[in-house]
């Protein structure tokens, strides 16, 4: 099985980590090879989303409407 060392984690990253790893009842090790096994395992859905869209002719032609809406004040009355 392969190691990985992550060098310059924020300290708050940590901390975050050590909760969530203790919230779930398991080592910060643990949780973080969770993470890890879960991101790989799913695509990024933006990613997913543009190769599919590449697949079949990409996105570089698609129109892009001009917003010239002006904003509003919410009005309670």
């Amino acid at each position: 099985m392969a190691s990985i060392i992550v060098r310059g984690l924020d300290d708050r990253v940590k901390q975050q980590l050590a909760a969530q790893a203790k919230e779930n009842g398991r080592s910060m090790e643990a949780e973080v090879r969770d993470i890890l096994t879960q991101a790989a395992r799913f695509p990024h859905i933006g990613m997913a989303l543009l190769n599919v869209a590449q697949d079949v002719g990409g996105v570089g032609e698609l129109p892009i409407q001009t917003r010239d809406d002006v904003a509003r004040v919410a009005s309670f009355e």
